[in-house]
């Protein structure tokens, strides 16, 4: 499965790569920390070439030995896996749900920097984060010239018109999610071209297309919405560079539209699966934009930071996001959290882990309805965004995905086929 083939080689390179990453910031590290410095970093790889032994060896997952705020649950996860094996043995790499243990190196990786000062607040990942934006240049330029063009006369455009560009956006929202460098291992996978000028041609690939649902649900939190209540739109990111850009500037047209009053921003509170978005990457994107030497760029930099100091975008990091459960246990886990997402008009999903953790991983049949692969996860009507790359998806017409396996086999992984899906909470 695919599952084997990530765990087999792509999660290998993937520590490999962050071993040598440590090892090129040896000399910044001295001279930022001296010996204390060199020293955490030996210590770093050493527990990371170990882990990456482990990982090749299928040896048996162990707990957490860290004192982070999240290791008593990930223990506890690991209790709940061990007692799923009916005693046939413990955990192991090989031996346990790909979701787990994909999500535990991550979270290992981060305890090898947490655990090593006075260099535990490095990202492994921020290299490759910044060279995806910076490879995708041509893209957010084409993105944000657009934008700022569509901003000139959004007053005047009718609601045929609106809905038109709302649909163009999420479609660069969606497509943007082809630039993730867990699924690459880090390799390039930036956006090269302009992300506008080949929708017409993706459509087809769009196999499951919610938009016209999302459309009206804000059309009607609009209508609906007095004085008192302000539409909250909520974007559970994915990954930095190109992809938040995109993120961005539809969180930019849903407020210059008025479809909502609010945005806010749900990312990662450590670095995760190579290419996921934290609170440093958003403010650093910001930044970015705003010394840019190019007029449209700046100006969406400017904006943006204007919406952040003004509390009209709101970015939120919870201990969740980067737990093992998959949602359906957010209201148990983290009900603090569950009641947060409860006050929004719609939740928008990024990308192909959030897919993942909100239909459980599982072996699906493709025709089985998204509502109920969610499993009663329900806090408000909800919205993924993601193109496919891991074998699991839902809510297919009879027959849709069989034809499509005949000609492409890899149909599943390749990151060619997205899907709009969208659920109306109970």
């Amino acid at each position: 499965s695919f599952a084997y083939f990530t765990i087999k080689d792509r999660l290998p390179q993937i520590l490999t790569r962050v071993i040598d990453t440590l090892h090129r910031h040896k000399n910044e590290f001295f001279e930022e920390h001296g010996e204390k410095g060199v020293e955490a970093e030996k210590r770093a790889i050493s527990f990371l070439s170990k882990l990456r032994n482990e990982l090749q060896t299928d040896k048996p997952v162990t707990p957490l030995e860290d004192e982070l705020p999240d290791a008593a649950l990930w223990n506890q996860y690991l209790d709940y896996q061990r007692n799923l094996s009916n005693g046939n043995g413990e955990p192991s790499w090989f031996q346990s749900p790909w979701l787990y243990v994909e999500c535990y190196m991550y979270r290992r990786i981060h305890a090898a920097l947490a655990q090593n000062p006075p260099i535990d607040n490095f990202d492994v990942f921020k290299e490759g984060k910044a060279q995806n934006f910076f490879e995708s240049q041509e893209a957010v330029i084409a993105l944000c010239t657009y934008f700022q063009e569509l901003l000139k006369n959004i007053k005047d455009l009718d609601e045929t018109q609106l809905q038109e560009e709302l649909f163009k956006l999420l479609q660069v929202s969606l497509w943007g999610n082809k630039c993730d460098l867990s699924f690459s291992a880090g390799e390039d996978s930036s956006q090269k071209s302009s992300p506008l000028q080949s929708l017409e041609s993706l459509i087809p690939y769009i196999l499951v297309n919610d938009t016209e649902k999302l459309w009206s649900l804000l059309v009607n939190a609009k209508k609906r919405n007095t004085e008192k209540s302000n539409v909250r739109f909520d974007i559970i990111l994915d990954n930095a560079g190109f992809e938040l850009v995109s993120d961005l500037v539809l969180a930019d047209f849903l407020l210059s539209s008025k479809l909502a009053d609010e945005v806010h921003f749900h990312g990662k509170s450590i670095p995760w699966y190579v290419s996921d978005t934290t609170k440093h990457d958003l403010n650093w994107t910001v930044k970015q934009l705003q010394s840019a030497n190019h007029m449209w760029m700046s100006r969406c930099g400017i904006n943006w930071e204007g919406n952040l100091k003004k509390g009209v975008w709101v970015y939120h990091d919870h201990m969740f996001w980067t737990l093992p459960h998959d949602f359906s246990s957010m209201a148990e886990v983290a009900p603090d959290l569950y009641a947060d997402l409860q006050k929004s008009n719609l939740l928008l999903f990024k990308g192909d882990l959030n897919y993942r953790k909100l239909t459980g991983d599982r072996k699906w049949e493709y025709t089985v309805p998204f509502h109920q692969a969610l499993n009663k996860f329900h806090p408000a009507p909800l919205c993924s965004l993601r193109t496919l790359k891991s074998d699991t998806v839902v809510g297919l017409k009879p027959g849709q995905g069989e034809q499509i396996q005949a000609s492409e086999p890899e149909w599943m992984v390749s990151g060619k086929y997205g899907v709009v899906q969208f659920d109306a909470a109970l």
